[in-house]
């Protein structure tokens, strides 16, 4: 099983450097396996879009808050840890160009020595994906023509490659530096849409907030989508969620009996004064539980 970590973003801390420099080399020290941030291009002070993880509808995070451009702020720890993985959770894809992003992402990814996975959805708020240029309508057929253009740019000949797509088009284009191996792409989400992207275009799914019964269908369709495509729908991960102060053997056993080939563990709420000492012990009495090596 691999344990990954969710950067506190609703704490306020994520753009403090010192505090997430620390913060990301204490997850090394322990042996967690990457670090996971997330994204909202901008947020708005007010919005009539429905968040689908809170029965409230509304997503408890300041419209203040500050939030980091995920890649970027993954290029920065890069630079100050030498093995932890480097993770987005999730990248808002319609919000960005994917000839831009295969660059941004290739760059990260050669400089890291191939730490990089990109985890990426098609957004929830509307406001958000609009501010950026995008129709919010046609996210998901968007969504998919972006991730075959970045594998397209990412594996593609010395010569350069062409694209004529629905929302990009373009000719000759060669794109480098390429990732180190092969960078994966994660697909997050809980639709059967998103269950069915990761089939066909993703290295893996982290389905969001659904019960055992809907989780087994979605991955059963993810799995079954990568078949039908000739895929080697084996090769998937699956990853799922818990939280560092309550996961242990026991529990990672049953979400590994429900699919997950990775557990990403979310530090309980915290206050923007968090002192980074007490989220370290956290931390680390959640590796000695899971018997974690450095």
């Amino acid at each position: 099983m691999k344990y990954a970590v969710f950067a506190p973003v609703g704490a306020g801390l994520t753009a403090d450097p010192h505090w997430m420099t620390l913060f990301a080399q204490h997850l090394e020290a322990c042996g967690f396996e990457s670090i996971v941030v997330a994204e909202h291009t901008v947020m708005v002070s007010r919005y009539d879009s429905v968040y689908p993880y809170d029965e409230s509808g509304r997503v408890d995070l300041p419209p203040d808050c500050p939030v980091p451009d995920p890649v970027d702020l993954l290029a920065f720890l890069a630079g100050r840890t030498d093995r932890l993985g480097l993770a987005t959770g999730v990248l808002v894809l319609p919000n960005h160009h994917p000839v831009v992003m295969a660059k941004r992402a290739a760059t990260v990814d050669a400089l890291s020595g191939g730490r990089l996975r990109l985890c990426v959805g098609v957004g929830w708020l509307r406001e958000e994906v609009e501010a950026c240029g995008s129709d919010f309508g046609s996210r998901g057929r968007r969504t998919d023509e972006q991730l075959q253009v970045m594998r397209m740019l990412w594996d593609g000949p010395a010569q350069g490659v062409t694209h004529r797509g629905e929302f990009f088009s373009f000719d000759d284009v060669v794109c480098r530096p390429k990732p180190l191996a092969h960078l994966p792409i994660h697909i997050g989400g809980h639709s059967r849409a998103a269950a069915l992207r990761a089939g066909r275009y993703g290295d893996g799914f982290q389905p969001l907030g659904v019960g055992a019964d809907r989780l087994r269908e979605l991955i059963a369709v993810m799995r079954d989508e990568a078949a039908r495509l000739g895929r080697d729908s084996a090769a998937l991960e699956v990853s799922l969620g818990h939280l560092v102060t309550k996961i242990d053997p026991e529990r990672a056993a049953g979400l590994a009996a429900a699919g997950a080939d990775r557990i990403v563990l979310a530090l309980p709420s915290l206050p923007a004064t968090t002192d980074i000492d007490e989220v370290r012990d956290m931390l680390s009495a959640c590796a000695d539980r899971l018997g974690l090596t450095p």
